[in-house]
């Protein structure tokens, strides 16, 4: 259960374990961190599918997912929205990676990315748009707080 009034937020760091995490992909299959154990994993929190910020986000993933691949990294996104809409995501432009439906914040919570924000003076809850790279071991390899998301695939690599 969310609490808008929990103060506590989860803070992690270079060569933390990567907290676990479970949840339902686009196509409404399960995905978890233990699948891609021995894999390098690239998992990104965005606010919301098809608006202009993480669709150039994810656009700019695709279109280097060749050369991340090449790199040994598998790309997931996460954001709060539905099953339904990541699958139109994905669909409409055509991203070949999987995306988490987090609709009741369960893993932004453990991430750290479900965060206080504000606009026009009011105060809300929302999606901090971080990137976790994650190694084999499942160690927090790299935190990218300051994503472009026109040219988030050369932070990565």
């Amino acid at each position: 259960i969310f609490h808008p009034l929990k103060e506590h937020i989860m803070t992690l760091a270079i060569n933390d374990p990567a907290p676990d995490f479970a949840g339902k992909d686009q196509d409404n299959q399960p995905i978890q961190l233990a699948d891609f154990v021995g894999k390098k994993l690239v998992l990104y929190f965005y606010p919301k599918d098809n608006t202009p910020g993480c669709t150039f986000q994810a656009c700019n993933l695709r279109d280097n997912y060749a050369a991340l691949q090449e790199a040994g990294y598998e790309v997931v996104g996460v954001s709060t929205d539905g099953v339904a809409s990541h699958k139109w995501f994905v669909e409409n432009k055509q991203l070949p990676f999987r995306l988490i439906a987090d609709e009741d914040h369960s893993i932004h919570e453990k991430y750290g990315t479900w965060v206080q924000k504000s606009m026009f003076g009011k105060k809300y809850w929302g999606t901090a748009r971080i990137t976790f790279v994650i190694d084999e071991q499942g160690k927090i390899e790299k935190i990218i707080d300051r994503v472009k998301t026109m040219g988030h695939a050369s932070q990565i690599l």
